[in-house]
């Protein structure tokens, strides 16, 4: 006969009972048959040693499994009553308005002053002679500069859930996560440079009809090198982004994303520009240098292989992670393109020194939206789930009007847009010499051009993080990608119509 026991003997035999689990299968038994067994014990008051339940069965992961705690955090929402979510508990700390502008504004103007510099450095760089003789490194520009979005906003969204979620207390578990997450971060940067070459060497051979061999493999070498030390650099950075805003107390989702973006345009286009200018000086005279280099990152790919497979997390996105970054390269490749036979265009020249600013505000502000969406459902939702208003037909004013925290976040994204922007079109001005100014006119369409590339981008967010976790895919590494070079296409879309427009109105004061 059972005894019964009391409501605080039953959790401290849930949690023994949850320990014994751990050790018995190790970390990589997924969180829904732990969460399982749990509810069967909850409802029973039982252990018995013949329970069904208990009964471990080789599963793999799922994307989603990768950042949900993976012993009793139980405790989390996930088996939380059905009521008490439809009550409004959302489980997620409380953040006023004021507070959450406070800690967007001051990333988002950093990321926007390093967008500007970007900006003012290609304008000074595509007079070098190797963007002269090698018009397709400019279709490179957005491939690469949006690997921050494939990359380095991805990672920094993946660490804000894990901080959010719990998942970085201990030492132990915190520095695999980082170490499995960087080495898989280097392996994607080298594929994905490699990539980006190939991407940009084909449509400059449709676009001319020739590509010779030399230019090939400068464009991957130079492609490759910068963004694997790129990556590298930022993600380094981005790791003690996440830890300085978790000792501050600060909610990650709001400043890592923008922080991964700040400088990092700034840094990857100066060393595209230096690798591409040294490595056309060798072209003629050492070319097997060339050879050699990408050789040497195609040889590290086994050793980030190796590294990145130790950590559950890593290992998942390893196997499934592929999909969204190479999507994502081959659309801002695309957008590469027509800023490539927009800039031939002596009439529409100016567009270069633009072209980074708004897509980098629209790729910056996507993505705080992205990354707090995607934690409110790891905290409040199991996979699959989604809120009930998400159920139904996608409506755009859903992502804008309510009291629902993510509505406020996105109100606040989009009211950012004009005065950042403007902040920004000041600041180029005062770099470039404070010698003209843009029309009237050009900041209307300007502006204009970035407001309707931010809204679609959020309403896109909306519902894309939704339907991949529907669809059982963890958003943190498959919406920022795609979000980042939608903006980046529809950014150079936008701008370039803007442009073609004041033309052939014949406004001259929009350079």
């Amino acid at each position: 006969m059972v005894v019964p026991k009391s409501p605080d003997k039953k959790l401290s035999q849930n949690g023994c009972l949850g320990r014994h689990i751990s050790q018995q299968y190790g970390s990589s038994l997924p969180f829904s048959q732990l969460s399982g067994s749990l509810k069967h014990l909850s409802s029973s008051g039982n252990i018995s040693p013949f329970d069904s339940s208990l009964q471990y069965e080789p599963q793999e992961y799922t994307e989603t499994d990768s950042l949900l705690p993976n012993e009793i955090y139980s405790a989390s929402r996930f088996s939380e009553s059905t009521n008490e979510k439809d009550a409004g508990d959302s489980g997620t700390p409380a953040e006023s308005l004021r507070s959450m502008l406070l800690q967007i504004l001051l990333p988002f103007l950093l990321a926007g002053l390093g967008t500007v510099s970007a900006g003012i450095l290609l304008d000074v760089v595509q007079n070098w002679d190797v963007f002269q003789d090698i018009t397709e490194i400019l279709i490179l520009v957005p491939a690469v500069l949006g690997m921050k979005g494939n990359l380095e906003m991805t990672l920094a969204s993946r660490l804000s859930t894990a901080v959010n979620a719990g998942k970085m207390e201990t030492a132990r578990e915190k520095w695999m996560l980082i170490v499995g997450n960087l080495a898989l971060k280097q392996l994607q940067a080298t594929v994905l440079g490699l990539l980006a070459s190939l991407m940009a060497s084909l449509l400059g051979w449709m676009a001319e009809g020739q590509m010779p061999l030399n230019h090939m493999v400068l464009l991957c070498s130079t492609s490759v090198s910068t963004a694997f030390l790129a990556s590298l650099l930022q993600g380094i950075v981005m790791v003690g982004v996440i830890m300085a805003s978790k000792r501050m107390g600060i909610n990650p989702d709001n400043v890592a994303t923008p922080m991964a973006a700040s400088f990092g345009d700034l840094i990857t286009l100066a060393l595209l520009a230096c690798f591409s200018q040294w490595f056309y000086s060798l072209i003629d005279l050492y070319p097997y240098v060339l050879y050699l280099i990408s050789l040497f990152y195609l040889c590290l790919i086994p050793v980030w292989v190796t590294v990145s497979s130790k950590h559950p997390a890593s290992h998942i996105l390893l196997r499934t992670g592929w999909e969204p970054i190479i999507t994502a390269m081959i659309i801002s490749s695309v957008g590469g393109l027509i800023l490539d036979k927009t800039v031939s265009d002596p009439n529409l020249a100016g567009i270069i020194i633009y072209a980074p600013v708004i897509n980098g505000v629209g790729g910056n502000l996507v993505s705080i939206q992205s990354s707090r969406i995607s934690t409110n459902l790891h905290l409040n939702y199991s996979p699959g789930e989604v809120p009930e208003d998400h159920k139904s037909c996608f409506n755009p004013c859903r992502t804008f009007f309510g009291s629902e925290p993510n509505q406020r976040s996105a109100q606040v994204l989009l009211l950012l847009v004009l005065p950042g922007q403007l902040i920004f079109l000041h600041t180029i001005h005062l770099m470039k010499g404070g010698l003209t100014w843009p029309s009237a006119l050009f900041v209307v369409f300007f502006l204009s051009a970035s407001l309707i590339q931010v809204f679609i981008l959020l309403c896109i967010a909306d519902c894309l993080v939704h339907c991949l976790w529907r669809k059982g895919k963890d958003p943190d590494s498959y919406s920022i990608p795609y979000l980042t070079a939608l903006g980046d296409l529809l950014g150079i879309a936008l701008l370039s119509l803007a442009f073609l427009i004041l033309w052939c109105i014949g406004d001259s004061g929009s350079v």
